[in-house]
Formats: structure tokens, sequence, C-alpha cells
């Protein structure tokens, strides 16, 4: 059999495995089986590359048993800190760490001039007589004074004193470093830092906690300022002054005191022995205690690293539970792909394209470890910038972080530092597709994901301690791999959505640019049209942007939806530029025809075009299955009721889609605002609220997944940029008799024909 008999045959295969299943058992379990032999297929790929090896075998002990015989170190190796050990030391050294504090010297005078209001206001009222204002001022700073306080306050000459010894306290006291107690109480060194900012600069410097002032001595040392002998009420009297206004000049910076901490916490070594090689690590007949068997136990793991540790088991059962472990890792995928992503799980073709690409990358890993290049090289970045263009960024982030985790069992690569890498490399390909409008931007993406790399490569050497040209070597690498990755991903691209049938961002903004062969035909043949066109794509794309769907597809699917009318242009009222309209001179049936046609003609050029199929749903469903109204009702008063109502009305279908749904109500709306003769707000409003319950009313939206929350938000969205198009103008003197609605010439006395029920 020749390829090409051979290619139909597969598709049939594959469009049979992308068909929902029937209600028999044998036909869904087909549909999941199918589904469910591809990652079992991968796993059982994945173990033939990459099978369990044999190594070097270390006894194991436990404690108070005793050494059969010498046990010598034959590699160095660092004896790790357990986890309790590691948190205690870590803690240890977080705690070491002085808070730090934020000092605002002016605040002492933002106190006093609060302080000034509050007495300001009491002696105005005490002028004016009025105590019970007195009262209420007091109240409001939440200070309850007894009578005899009263009577204090409102003594001009001891309220004087009164406000005097405030001020002076708080002018004086406060900016010496005045802490809240409940913070002061917390800190658990000598000393705090203190950080000044003086300009652009931060000065910070460290103070001994007992030159810190509290609340309570302030109080303490503000009741000094008062006159000699004042009463015990005076001194309450004051201090609930202060209490109401107190603000404190040292206040604490939280992000800085833990940023210090973690970094301390950071510093905080690993390891807390080094075993050199050629030492006893335990001598025969000694007994196991637990500092010895844990030298065992890292002297174990640092064999294990070095693929120097024998396999106690055997080889079969280790490679039944590699295969487990990954099939088990991809399921993990796969069962985010049944529950939240059921068009991608539904769509045979997608899933067979991403098993292919998580055993392309598997491939590439393997060659890699066999020619003995460094694992900076694996190929994530392409995996992920591939599934992150043609689905989303999500899907691509949890494909990265499970091939990653797959990554980390597979002997040649089972190393911290391989995984990190891998898992960064593949979340900052998928990430970046965000920035990326374009295939010219992709050095963007290839900036960012080398950037991030880099930056974990070299932050990972510091961390342990790795000579500074290994990081910068394995950075080198990591750059080439997100060259290599990104083109090949560009390159891969139109054969994937080719394979996928995916219509992915990239390419929908190769055919938004006016200069194709349809866009810039329209723009010459039917410049009312292409006019219309860009207008109506505004709407549109605001509206999805802000109901959630792809404002970009709707831009694209605008422009191409009335590339039909170039077929007969002088049809359409926005291309009647002499004020003659052909369809005077026809049939109303005949015009109906002309105006149905710029549907099916549009399809026609569009595939000739090999415009995707996704903006061709534009065409067909932008004016739905509705009624050509106009020549209609034409047709009735001409030919009498009993017409072929087909004859008059769109092929349809109706939307499917919110963004064709978008459009449709867009392009309807749009039409009819550019007839309006007075616009207003409120008119431009009411407009808008006619055209879309007329839709909806239609039933034309009852097929697309759009919400009467959506259709709200959608039409404030018009309103919004509508209102700013079609506002009046100021009329001019010297071009008053061209622009009068009544004697211009500028007005059509025909609405436009973007709205399927008015004359085209």
């Amino acid at each position: 059999m020749s390829s090409g008999a051979r290619d139909p045959v597969f598709r049939s295969v594959l469009g049979n495995l992308s068909r929902q299943p029937g209600v028999s058992t044998l036909e869904r379990f087909h549909y999941h089986g199918a589904r469910a032999a591809l990652p079992i297929a991968l796993a059982l790929f994945v173990t033939f590359l990459f099978p369990p090896t044999e190594g070097t075998n270390v006894t194991r002990y436990d404690i108070g048993v005793v050494a059969p015989a010498d046990v010598i170190a034959e590699m160095e190796f660092a004896v790790p800190k357990t986890a309790t050990e590691l948190e205690r030391d870590r803690r240890a050294a977080a705690e070491a760490v002085p808070r730090t504090f934020d000092e605002r010297p002016a605040i002492g005078d933002t106190v006093a001039a609060n302080l000034g209001l509050f007495f300001d206001a009491i002696d105005e009222a005490d002028r004016e007589g009025d105590t019970l204002r007195v009262d209420q001022i007091l109240q409001s700073a939440r200070i309850n004074a007894s009578p005899s306080q009263m009577d204090y306050v409102l003594d001009s000459e001891q309220r004087n004193a009164l406000r005097t010894a405030s001020r002076a306290a708080t002018l004086e006291i406060i900016p010496r470093g005045m802490a809240d107690p409940a913070e002061a109480s917390g800190v658990t060194t000598d000393v705090i830092y203190v950080r000044t900012i003086a300009g652009d600069n931060v000065i910070e410097r460290t103070r001994p906690l007992t030159e810190v002032i509290t609340s309570r001595d302030f109080y303490a040392q503000a009741v000094l300022y008062l006159p000699p002998g004042s009463p015990p009420d005076a001194q309450d009297l004051l201090r609930l002054v202060l209490i109401s206004h107190l603000q404190f000049s040292l206040t604490p910076n939280v992000t800085a005191t833990e940023s210090a901490r973690e970094a301390a916490r950071n510093s905080v070594p690993l390891t807390k022995a080094d075993v050199l090689r050629g030492e006893a690590i335990v001598r025969a007949a000694d007994p196991i205690g637990p500092e010895t068997l844990e030298r065992l136990q890292a002297y174990e793991s640092a064999l294990r690293d070095v693929d120097l540790l024998e396999s106690e088991e055997p080889v079969a059962v280790a490679v039944l539970g590699g295969g487990l472990v990954t099939l088990m890792l991809l399921s993990i995928f796969g069962l985010l792909v049944l529950f939240s992503r059921p068009k991608v799980y539904a769509n045979f073709r997608w899933l067979l394209l991403l098993t292919l690409l998580s055993a392309g990358y598997f491939v590439a890993s393997f060659a890699i470890h066999e020619v003995g290049w460094s694992p900076a090289l694996l190929p994530i970045p392409f995996v992920a910038l591939s599934v992150a263009v043609l689905w989303d960024t999500r899907m691509s982030l949890l494909l990265v972080f499970v091939l990653a985790a797959i990554t980390g069992t597979l002997q040649p690569f089972a190393d911290y530092s391989t995984v990190l890498v891998v898992m960064i490399a593949g979340a900052a390909a998928a990430m970046s597709v965000r920035a990326v409008r374009r295939r010219s931007e992709t050095w963007v993406s290839i900036a960012i994901i080398s950037g991030a790399s880099s930056l974990v490569l070299f932050s990972q050497g510091f961390a342990t301690a790795t000579p500074l040209v290994d990081s910068a070597q394995a950075a080198l690498f990591v750059t080439g791999n997100a060259v290599v990755s990104a083109l090949l991903a560009t390159g891969f691209l139109w054969v994937f959505e080719l394979f996928t049938g995916i219509t992915t961002d990239q390419t929908l903004l190769e055919w938004a640019d006016p200069t194709r062969p349809l866009l810039r035909r329209l723009s010459m043949e039917a410049p009312g049209t292409y006019a219309h066109t860009i207008n109506v794509s505004n709407l549109a794309e605001a509206a999805a942007n802000e109901i959630g769907a792809n404002g970009l597809l709707c831009r694209v699917g605008v422009l191409y939806h009335d590339v039909g009318k170039m077929i007969k242009p002088r049809y359409f009222v926005e291309n009647q530029h002499d004020g003659r309209n052909p369809h005077d001179k026809l049939k109303a049936e005949t015009s109906a025809l002309i105006i149905r046609e710029h549907v099916t003609e549009g399809v026609r050029l569009a595939r000739e075009e090999k415009v995707p199929a996704l903006v061709i749903q534009f065409i067909l469903e932008h004016h739905g299955t509705q009624k050509i109204g106009f020549f209609y009702e034409k047709a009735r008063e001409e030919e009498g009721p009993d017409l072929d109502l087909a004859r008059f009305t769109y092929p349809g279908p109706k939307p499917q889609s919110k963004e064709t749904a978008l459009v449709m109500l867009a392009d309807s709306v749009e039409s009819a605002a550019r007839a309006m003769r007075d616009p207003t707000p409120e008119r431009v409003r009411d407009l808008i609220d006619t055209v879309v319950g007329s839709k909806l009313n239609d039933g034309q939206l009852d097929e697309a997944p759009l919400t009467l929350a959506d259709t709200t938000r959608a039409k404030n969205q018009f309103a919004k940029i509508l209102g700013g198009v079609v506002h009046r103008r100021i009329e001019y003197p010297e071009t008053r008799h061209l622009t009068d609605a009544d004697g211009g010439t500028g007005v059509s006395s025909e609405p436009d024909s973007g709205d399927s029920d008015k004359p085209e």
C-alpha cells in the first residue's frame, strides 16, 4: 500500500478515535482505552530507554549492631544534618538577627500638630461657653474625663499648661526613638537595626534595645513637663490626651527583618561533617551508634549519587517499579486533561501529539546522555513552548513539572540540580509565551528562558559551593538550549497546527496583516466595508477582552467577515458614495440573493486564500440564520404573502462560540449606530439594548455559550466605545451647509448594511 493510500486510512482512524463514544460499554471502553494506552505506551518507552542498572552494594546496619568489618570511604562525602538539626540551627540563626525598625523623624511634629488642632478646638468651644461641645471633643478623642479633670480642661490657664506639657513631651521625647511595647517585647536580641530614609539614601544603624523608649517610659517622662505640684488628675489627663494622639517614631519593618532572617537561615550549612577518601567510617567490632549510622547512610547516598551503589532488588522488579512510577506521574497529567481540559481529552490527535512531544523529549534526553553532554541541554523548552502556544500556559506548566519529576527518577539525571533546571527552564518557556505575540519576538522568549535558567544555576551553584566556572558553563549550555528549542518550536509550529487543526495566536496575527491579499483587495475594492470592518473589530475585541473571550480571534474574524462584499461592493450601502442604490432597479428577491451571497462568496474567497477554518466560521455565523427583513417585506408587497422564507434568510449556522456571537452583536450595533442622526449617550445605549434584544428574541444566540452577564458586559463596552465615536460634533459656520442634517448630502437616507434587518 502506498503512503498516499495509507494517509487517508490514518486520518480516518484518528477521526474515529476523536468521536464521542456511544452509550454502549464497548464503545466507551474503546474510547477511554485508546486514551489510556498512550501514557502506558509512553511509560514503557521511557523505561526501555532508561532501564535500571547495577552498582556496588553497601551493607546496612542498625543502632547497637557490631560492625563485622572495617568500612573505609572510597570517596569523599559530606554528612548532612538531620531535618531536626537543620531546623534548630536555622531557627537559632534567624533569632540572632536583630529586628529592623523604620525611623520616622518627623512624627513628633505630626503628633504636636494634631495636639495643637485638638486644643484649638477646645479653646474655641470654651470661648463660646459651650461646655457640651468641649465634652464632645474629648469623647471623640476617646478621653473620658472625670468632673475634676473637666474643670481642669475648662480652666484656660491650666489647659494652656496641659497644651505646653503635651507639646514639649511630644517634640522632645518621641524623636529620641519610641516603639510600640508589643513590638519591642518581641525583640530577642540586645540591639535593633534602625533604618532612616534620607533623600534617596537609606541609612541603617544599630541601636541598643535599652535606648528604645516605650509608651510607658514616655508617659512617665511626659508628666515631668507639667508645672510642679500638678495634681494626679492633671497627670492622668495628660496621659489620656497623649494616648489618644500617640504615634511611634520607630515602626517594625517586617519585610526587611524577614529578608535578613531568611538570608541567615539560608547561610546555615547543610552538612555537619566531611569524610575524606580512605578515612575509616567504622572499625570492625565497633558498635554502631547514632553518629556512625548517619555517616554510613551519608556514604550510601553519596555512592548512589554517582551510580556506584548496587541495587539490592532484582532488575526485573526495578524495571517494573520504574515503569509504574513513570506511569503514575503521567497519569497526573492525564487526569488533569480529563477533568479540566475535556476538549483536549476528546481530541485524540491532540493527545497523540502531546505523547509524541513527550517521547521526543526522552529520546533527546537519551541521546544527550549517550553522547555525554550536559543535562542543561535537555530540550524541555521545546516541549513547553509548543504546548503553551498550541493550548495554554497552565497545561504546559503541569506537563513540564511531570516531565521534570520523571527526569528525576531516571538514573542519568537523578540529582536535584538537573530536576531544578529542567523545571525552571520549562516553566520559563511556558510562561514566556504570554510575552510573545509574534514569531519575530521569539528572541524575547529565548531571553526569558536563558535568564531564568541561568539565574537558578548560579543560585544553586552558590548554595552548593559549585565553582563559578562550572555554573557559567552550564548557563552557556542552557542559553544554547533555549535558542535551539525556541527556533525549533517556531519552525515546527506550522506542522503542529496542521496536524491538530489548531490556529494559534501567532497565526492569527499573521492573518491580521493588512497587506494580506484579501484585506488589501477589501480596502481597495470596498473601502466603505473595510472602514466598517475596522470599527466592528474594535467593538468586538473590546467586548471579548471584557468577558474573557479571545479578543485577538474576534479582531481577525471581523477583518474577514465581510470579504464577500468585494464581489458586488456597490450593492452595499457603505460603498454607495454617489447616493445611487442599484437595488432600486432590482426585484426584492434578486436583491436578497445578492445580499445573501456575500456570506457564501466570502467563504469561497477565504477558502481559496487558505484562511484558517476558525476564521471562516465568522463569515458563516456573523449573520446566523437571520431574515433579510427589508427585502422580505418588500417582496411580500410585490408578490404577496406566500413566499419561500429560505430565499430571504442567511445560510447560517447560528453563532457557535462566544467570539462569533460577539461579532454578530458588534456588527449590527455598529451599523445601526452609524445611521443615527442625533446620537446622544442615552440614545446610543437604547439602540444597543434594542439591537441585542432583537438577537436574543430571534434566538440567534441560543447555540452560543454566551451568558446574560456576558451580554450585559459586552453592551457596556459597546456603549463606552460608540459613545466616543458617534457623538455629535461642533458645527462650524463655514461648513454648516454641508453638515446640516436637513440639507446636507453627507448622511445617507437609508440605514447601514451591517444589520441584517435593514436594507443593504
